[in-house]
């Protein structure tokens, strides 16, 4: 377990790590983990009227070219792809509480339920 822990420490002192902390391909994904953060907050604390179907839709494109792009490119960003998956599965899920809300029947349940 020591060694472990030795060579962890050795690795994290690397040139090479700290090359990679500089570089656009770690600091890229992680001003972008924004959006999906963002995307997941909205799920629990927003209701469904204000979700806007051709955001949702251009966000899960943009997600699914940048998903493609983070394997493609040499070294594979796995930390891009990281974040583009999650994005991808939040739009989704974004997307399926406005297909509920408007075409099948929550904004009707929504209309019958008494305000509180």
């Amino acid at each position: 377990m020591a060694s472990l822990v030795k060579n962890g420490l050795q690795q994290l002192k690397s040139k090479e790590f700290r090359s990679y902390l500089m570089s656009t391909h770690f600091w890229g994904p992680v001003a972008n983990w924004g959006i999906p953060i963002a995307a997941i907050a909205d799920i629990s604390n927003k209701p469904p009227e204000i979700i806007s179907g051709k955001m949702t839709l251009a966000l899960c494109f943009y997600s699914a070219i940048f998903m493609r792009f983070a394997i493609k490119v040499q070294p594979r960003n796995l930390l891009l792809f990281a974040c583009h998956f999650t994005n991808e599965a939040a739009q989704i899920t974004q997307g399926c509480r406005l297909i509920n809300y408007e075409y099948l029947g929550g904004k009707d349940a929504a209309a019958a339920a008494p305000a509180s």
